[in-house]
């Protein structure tokens, strides 16, 4: 073995366990920090080959370690934009350049956009219900954009889609006068018919009451005389277009919005419905209808029903749910579904690429990026008014910069050893 071959070794444990003391201060510094994950440092042996009567001495190598699979505490704020992942996942954030990476930091606020941006200055992202319940990207970021839960003014929503559910009576008498139906918009209507109404909102979030007129029109019978059938004409008009004066409001001003065909077989139940969309012309909006859960049963008419939409009305807050799920509540008790946070995974999450701000990119080492809603597919819940706290062990780390601090000692007493040992082979021709 070789004096220099003893220093060089020397220099090669000194620098590891400085490489030691660089992940151990880093955990330190980060031990407050929200989302952190700790980092280590494995040693491995670098071994030279050496002759039977000679050893050469090799050296030590490091690696560094993630622990972002590990669990940090979660802790409680009182920030409802404060948000913690319970379980496997990472919220997809941007950067101010656009580009996606993955994080678990979730102290978000809200900036002047009405954007949620963490500490470190990215973007959460989440799909958007503006076209409808959204459907997740699993292998990839399109159609993410910024969650933003800037709801200030009034917000109204016009109505899509109503329903009515109920009972229509079976010993109900059959109109077989056609100018007597509520579809002709005469004064004749007979007792035999049922009314209910209905309110529904336009765009403006102003309301639209609709009149619904429910009367029997036919029973089919089969050759020995026994019902096979029933069919229920059901009249829709809009109120405002109501008789003022009289007993009725027939005749309406203008044309019923909707006359459907509802059909039940010999047990009362709901086989067909034709024609029951409401075009209201008036509001240029089409509500579509749904009468499926009615029957026809030898009881009294019932009815009740309800439309969707709302009126103008204020926000008074904004929630996230354990699925991801962004709503606003208005200050008429309505609620609505702005955006879904979803999740991303990688199949090796400790050894993803990590970047500055906590965050992180997919390699080769770590796997492709899956992206998916809150719990589903083994991804886990988020919890609102909650932090995931760093998961570095403090006492932990003091141990190990004492540990690396003799290690690093007793390589430089090598070292120095070397060094007195080279003055002495330098003297000796003195």
């Amino acid at each position: 073995m070789s004096i220099f071959g003893s220093m060089k070794t020397a220099v090669s444990g000194m620098s590891a366990q400085a490489n030691r003391l660089s992940t151990v201060s880093d955990n330190i510094a980060n031990a407050d920090t929200v989302g952190y994950k700790a980092v280590s440092t494995s040693f491995s042996s670098l071994v030279l080959p050496s002759s039977s009567g000679n050893y050469n001495s090799g050296g030590v190598q490091t690696s560094v370690r993630q622990a972002i699979s590990e669990q940090g505490d979660i802790s409680y704020t009182t920030s409802e934009y404060d948000l913690a992942i319970s379980g496997d996942g990472f919220f997809i954030v941007e950067s101010a350049d656009g580009t996606p990476v993955l994080t678990r930091a979730g102290d978000f606020s809200v900036d002047s956009d009405g954007n949620l941006v963490n500490s470190a200055g990215y973007t959460l992202m989440g799909y958007s219900y503006d076209s409808g319940v959204p459907a997740v990207v699993v292998n990839g970021f399109d159609g993410l954009v910024p969650v933003n839960v800037s709801q200030s003014g009034l917000s109204a929503i016009a109505s899509t889609s109503a329903y009515f559910s109920g009972n229509l009576n079976s010993e109900a008498t059959v109109v077989t006068d056609t100018t007597t139906l509520p579809s002709a918009n005469t004064s004749g209507v007979t007792d035999d018919t049922q009314k209910m109404s209905l309110v529904a909102y336009d765009s403006l979030g102003a309301t639209v009451q609709y009149d619904y007129y429910f009367t029997k029109t036919g029973v089919t019978t089969d050759v020995s005389g026994a019902v096979t059938g029933s069919t229920w004409e059901v009249a829709v008009y809009r109120n405002a277009d109501a008789a003022t004066g009289g007993t009725t409001s027939f005749p309406y001003s203008s044309s019923a919005v909707s006359v459907a065909t509802l059909s039940f077989d010999a047990d009362g139940q709901l086989t067909s419905a034709t024609d029951t969309d409401i075009v209201d012309p008036v509001t240029a909006k089409t509500i579509t209808m749904d009468y499926s859960d009615f029957t026809q049963l030898a009881s009294d008419f019932s009815a009740t029903g309800s439309a969707d939409g709302q009126a103008a009305s204020a926000v008074s807050s904004v929630s996230i749910g354990t699925d991801g799920v962004v709503s606003v509540s208005y200050a008429n008790g309505t609620t609505k579904s702005l955006y879904q946070i979803p999740l991303a995974t990688v199949a090796s999450p400790d050894n993803l690429t990590l970047l500055s701000g906590n965050v992180y990119t997919a390699n080769g080492m770590s796997g492709v990026t899956v992206t998916g809603f809150p719990q589903t597919n083994g991804l886990g819940s988020i919890q609102s008014g909650a932090l995931e706290s760093s998961n570095v062990d403090l006492a932990g780390e003091l141990t190990e910069m004492i540990e690396a601090q003799r290690s690093y000692t007793a390589n430089s007493k090598v070292f120095q050893t070397g060094s007195d040992i080279m003055d002495v082979l330098v003297n000796l021709k003195r």
